[in-house]
């Protein structure tokens, strides 16, 4: 892991798509593709992209130090905190029961807690780039990350669409004699989605986020949907990487000045959009001390 620290400020647009596939579909909505309902636009949450950077994190960084993932499938939070105590036995404990009688362990010095929370931003690649809350049952504070994303949204609004499947197959066996079982799809013909995230290099300083650690960031947005394909995600890319970077650590540019610097529009001879093809993308001029660097 790189200790170059990172001095700049970031800010960064990403325009992705989906073709036929549901890029991220709503368990309240019967997993339907998320929506605006006012406007039509389609969504993907943060969460759901911040789970694919970490994916390939883990896939291009396995085992080594310094890039764990610490929001995984399949492991007990508390127990990846404890890890945290056991390396620095000489903590002094601080333990108490909550409401449901369960007992709580944290650190009865501020400092210690500091470190705590620090050794863990050391191990995993997440905490120091988006930041945790660890204040569960064993304590390990809460980091806040300098990187931040926003929610998705299309281009043009989409347009949701289910469609009926058949299986040659049958779960139980008092179903044996029917010859098909039937199913649902939900899928977007062709979505256009712009992403807009932050970088804050004073955050960046606190969590140990660094230069190299930013380098993989830009590769995880990059590449993220090429290794996570799937018959439900349908067609997915990422198409332009548009950064901003600020020549000093607090900025020289308001963010939302910079993003609309980053134009998409339909191309005009296009009724409905079914490719990136059918776009055009814009970059306008940076003002003084801020660089563009198309990525993508």
């Amino acid at each position: 892991m790189s200790e170059k620290t990172l001095n700049n400020r970031y800010e960064f647009v990403l325009l992705f798509d989906v073709e036929n596939g549901n890029p991220n579909g709503d368990p309240d909505a019967g997993n339907m593709p998320r929506i605006d309902a006012e406007t039509g636009v389609g969504l993907v949450t943060d969460v759901c992209l911040k789970r694919k950077i970490r994916n390939y994190v883990e896939l291009v960084k396995a085992g080594e130090p310094g890039y764990e993932i610490y929001v995984r499938e399949g492991v007990v939070l508390n127990q990846l905190n404890k890890e945290a105590y056991d390396h620095h036995p000489e903590i002094e404990l601080k333990t108490s029961k909550d409401d449901k009688k369960e007992e709580k362990i944290e650190a009865k010095h501020k400092e210690d807690q500091l470190k705590l929370a620090r050794w863990m931003c050391g191990k995993y690649y997440d905490i120091r780039t988006f930041g945790a809350v660890m204040t569960t049952g064993v304590n390990c504070g809460q980091v806040r990350g300098p990187v931040q994303l926003t929610f998705s949204k299309s281009i043009d609004p989409i347009n949701p669409t289910e469609v009926s499947i058949t299986r040659m197959a049958v779960t139980n066996e008092k179903d044996i004699e029917k010859e098909r079982t039937m199913g649902r799809k939900a899928f977007v013909p062709y979505g256009l989605y712009r992403l807009e995230g932050y970088v804050s290099a004073p955050l960046a300083r606190q969590t140990g986020f660094s230069e190299e650690d930013l380098e993989l960031l830009w590769s995880a947005l990059i590449n993220m949907f090429e290794h996570d394909r799937s018959a439900t995600r349908g067609k997915m890319a990422s198409q332009k990487l548009v950064v901003f970077r600020h020549d000093s650590s607090l900025g020289n540019a308001p963010a939302h000045k910079l993003f609309q610097l980053v134009q998409v529009k339909r191309k005009d001879e296009v009724p409905v959009p079914r490719s990136y093809d059918d776009y055009v993308v814009t970059v306008g001029e940076a003002p003084p001390g801020v660089t563009v660097i198309e990525l993508l």
